[in-house]
C-alpha cells in the first residue's frame, strides 16, 4: 500500500492481498490445534465406520501412522484436525493389557506436554448384539478413568425402527448405566451407517457429538469443531463470534469516519477474518493457496475492495444516489464487514457441500468471487442496515 498523496491511501494489490491471505489462513489453521481422540473396542465393533461418520474420512488408511507404544496407533489426516489414537485388534484380556500398560506410559509422558498434546476424549466402543459387557471391560473402562481420561460408551450398530430404539440394546444400555462406572454421562446410542435391508437409519451421532463436546478441554474445541461434518450449527455458531469480533474491530478502525480513498485500511481485518472463518468450517488446509488466490480475487475484484463497491453498488437504493461527505463511519464499517463475513460464510458452506473434486474445481475457478457477489447482494440484513447508515448521511 502506497502513499498517492495527503489524506489518500492506494489500494491492495491482488499479490498483496493473496500473500496476506495465505499467511492468515496458515495461521488461523494453526490456531485450531489438534483434537486427539482414543477409540477402542473389539473387532467388528464398527470404529472405523464410526469415526467415518463423524469426521468425513477414512483417517486408518489415509492418514499418517504413527505407533505410539504397544498396541496404539496416532493417525494423524492431514486435511483434518483431528488426531485418532487406535488400539487396533483390541480384545479383552492380554491384548487390552498390553493397551493399557501403554496408555500409562503415555499419559504420563503426555503429563509434561501441552494440553494440546494429551488425550481429550475416550470412546469405548460396545456392539450391543453382544448384550454382555464383561468383567474384563469393566476393569479396562476403570483403568482409563483411573488415567484421568474422560470416557464415553457407545453402544454401536443399534437398529432403530420410526424413532424407536431397539428395546434389548435401550435395556443393555440400561444395565451398563447402572454399573456406575464414573464414565462422562450415559451410554449414548448410536448406528452410524444406515442398513438399507432393515431400513434401519443412521442415528445418535449429534447425542455422541454433545457428549464430547462436554468432556473435550476449551484447547480442543475449535479442533472439534472444523473437524466434524454432522453439526452445521456448530461452525456457524464459531463463525458468528468470528464476524463478530472482527465488526468489533472495524468499528473501531471507523471511529474516525474514513474517506472512501482511505477504506483499504478496513482490507487487513477483513482478510483476516475471513481466513478464520473459512479455518473453522474446517475447510482442507492443502487448498489453502488455492482458497488464498480466490480471497484475493474477491478483495480485490470490487467485490469489498475498501468498501468502495459495496458501498456505490448500494447507491442504485438510495434516492438521488448521493454520499454527504464521502466518508465510511464506524457504523458503515461494522455493517460493511459483517455482509463481507455473512458472504464468506455462504461460499465456504457451499464448497462444504461438494465432492474434493468439485471442491477444488470451484475453489480454482472464478466462481468463488460470482458466488462471493451473489450472496454478499442477496443478504438483506446486512444490506438493509448498510443502506439505513449511508442515507442518514445523504
Amino acid at each position: 500500500m502506497a502513499d498517492k498523496g495527503k489524506g489518500e491511501v492506494s489500494d491492495f494489490s491482488r499479490p498483496q492481498v493473496e500473500s496476506m491471505f495465505e499467511q492468515r489462513l496458515s495461521e488461523a489453521f494453526a490456531a485450531l490445534g489438534m483434537f486427539n481422540l482414543l477409540v477402542v473396542g473389539k473387532t467388528g465393533v464398527g470404529k472405523s465406520t464410526l469415526v467415518n461418520a463423524m469426521f468425513g474420512s477414512d483417517v486408518a488408511q489415509t492418514g499418517i501412522g504413527e505407533p505410539v507404544t504397544k498396541g496404539l496407533t496416532h493417525y494423524v489426516l492431514p486435511d483434518s484436525f483431528l488426531g485418532l489414537y487406535d488400539a487396533e485388534g483390541f480384545e479383552t484380556g492380554v491384548a487390552g493389557d498390553e493397551i493399557l500398560e501403554g496408555l500409562r506410559s503415555l499419559v504420563s509422558l503426555n503429563s509434561t506436554k501441552p494440553a494440546e498434546q494429551h488425550i481429550h476424549a475416550v470412546w469405548y466402543l460396545v456392539r450391543w448384539s453382544d448384550r454382555r459387557f464383561e468383567q474384563a471391560q469393566m476393569s479396562f473402562v476403570n483403568t482409563l478413568i483411573e488415567l484421568n481420561l474422560p470416557v464415553i460408551i457407545v453402544l454401536t450398530q443399534v437398529p432403530t425402527k420410526d424413532g424407536q430404539i431397539h428395546p434389548d440394546a435401550r435395556e443393555f444400555a440400561d444395565f451398563i448405566d447402572g454399573l456406575g462406572l464414573g464414565v462422562a454421562g450415559p451410554a449414548v446410542i448410536t448406528n452410524a451407517l444406515e442398513d438399507q435391508f432393515s431400513s434401519s437409519p443412521v442415528y445418535g451421532l449429534q447425542a455422541l457429538l454433545n457428549s464430547t463436546f462436554a468432556i473435550v478441554p476449551l484447547v480442543a474445541e475449535k479442533a472439534l469443531t472444523a473437524a466434524q461434518i454432522i453439526d452445521l450449527g456448530r461452525k456457524k455458531k464459531a463463525v458468528d463470534a468470528i464476524i463478530k469480533q472482527a465488526c468489533t474491530f472495524a468499528v473501531g478502525v471507523g471511529a474516525t469516519p474514513i474517506p472512501f480513498a482511505d477504506a483499504a485500511l478496513l482490507i487487513p481485518n477483513q482478510i483476516t477474518m475471513i481466513a478464520r472463518i473459512t479455518a473453522a468450517y474446517g475447510l482442507p488446509p492443502s487448498r489453502s493457496r488455492a482458497m488464498s488466490v480466490a480471497g484475493s480475487i474477491v478483495l480485490t475484484g470490487g467485490a469489498t475492495m475498501a468498501g468502495r463497491y459495496a458501498v456505490t453498488g448500494l447507491l442504485k437504493f438510495i434516492p438521488g444516489g448521493a454520499i454527504a461527505g464521502s466518508a465510511i463511519s464506524a457504523t458503515v464499517a461494522g455493517t460493511l464487514t459483517k455482509a463481507v463475513g455473512l458472504a464468506w460464510s455462504q461460499v465456504c458452506e457451499l464448497a462444504l457441500g461438494l465432492d474434493e473434486k468439485q471442491r477444488d474445481q470451484f475453489w480454482a475457478s472464478g466462481k468463488v468471487a460470482e458466488q462471493f457477489l451473489v450472496f454478499f447482494k442477496q443478504n438483506p440484513g446486512t444490506r438493509t442496515s448498510l443502506i439505513r447508515r449511508v442515507t442518514k448521511r445523504a
